[in-house]
């Protein structure tokens, strides 16, 4: 395997991050990866005016399941609602992995954000990741009054793992006659149990999501279905065969990691089905670069493309 060419400033991070990333991931080293800490809610918020609570709600089948609310302390309603799918592979995290960018946007837009705890495979296999999901995004719609935000600007939002079931939990939304999303946030989205493209196939030992990470993965959420026929497009977003009737997207995605070749095909086959779709592939960059590198000059200008994109967005439903 030659080393990609990573931008030379994330180049100089990867060191610091091995061991505490999963590359090379099988299955008996799951819980030592779910052990690994990570910013705490209280950590992410820092010393900015904003709060959250915690809501018991009816996940898949009955089972209860909690969401939190992020909101501003002095907030005053009307804005947007985001929804958020944690990051992990579907695996690993929880509802408060990455949040950052919700304290942010509370803070910006006077969003009110609902992060969900979905039960996480291999304990809880599909369906029920993406469907707690989905319940978790019709408790938000449901309660649009009483959250205080603007049901007409319900915007969802994932990365990684949770951009996968962020994607899954639109098709339902549309399939289903669900909440309307105005708008769906895709970063670096894991869509496609297949791993046949050709980036899945390359990056294999490297960077911090790698191909051996993603099969096991995949086989957790799916086990001997994965790669086959009878997989659900609301498992896996790439198995589906009509785009059509979704969402204004934004989708980004690192040049060099395993997702890419399946988010640039997500987002052609939007554009094919007459949808609208923004894609952004960031040349010299790891998976999740964004989150663990953000003071890099790639990951600045990713992250002003991602909120430049929610600022018009939501400009155009004023």
């Amino acid at each position: 395997m030659v080393e990609p060419a990573y931008d030379p400033e994330l180049a100089a991070v990867l060191p610091a991050l091995k061991g505490n990333v999963p590359v090379g991931m099988t299955a008996d080293q799951l819980e030592r990866y779910r052990a690994l800490p990570f910013p705490t809610i209280e950590e992410q918020i820092g010393d900015r005016p904003v709060t959250w609570t915690d809501h018991t709600i009816p996940g898949y089948g009955g089972a209860e399941i909690t969401v939190s609310v992020i909101a501003r302390r002095d907030h005053r309603g009307g804005g947007p609602g985001i929804y958020h799918v944690h990051g992990g592979g579907m695996v690993m995290g929880d509802r408060f992995a990455s949040v950052g960018p919700l304290v942010e946007w509370a803070m910006k837009h006077d969003a009110v954000a609902v992060t969900v705890e979905f039960r996480r495979a291999p304990e809880h296999p599909d369906p029920v990741p993406v469907e707690d999901c989905y319940a978790g995004l019709e408790w938000m719609a449901a309660h649009a009054d009483e959250l205080g935000f603007d049901p007409g600007k319900l915007v969802i939002f994932g990365g990684s793992g949770g951009g996968g079931l962020a994607a899954g939990v639109t098709l339902l939304a549309r399939d289903r006659g669900g909440p309307a999303l105005c708008g769906q946030l895709l970063q670096c989205p894991m869509i496609d149990d297949r791993n046949d493209t050709g980036s899945a196939r390359r990056y294999d030992g490297v960077g911090v999501w790698d191909r051996t990470s993603n099969l096991t993965a995949w086989t957790m959420v799916l086990g001997d279905r994965r790669g086959g026929p009878d997989v659900s497009p609301y498992a896996a977003p790439a198995r589906a065969t009509d785009l059509g009737g979704l969402p204004p997207t934004f989708i980004d995605v690192a040049a060099a990691e395993v997702f890419r070749d399946e988010a640039v095909a997500y987002a052609s086959a939007i554009w094919a089905a007459g949808g609208e779709a923004e894609l952004h592939v960031w040349g010299g960059a790891f998976h999740g670069f964004y989150d663990l590198a953000p003071e890099t000059a790639v990951a600045r200008s990713c992250l002003a493309a991602r909120d430049s994109w929610l600022d018009r967005l939501l400009a155009g439903r004023e």
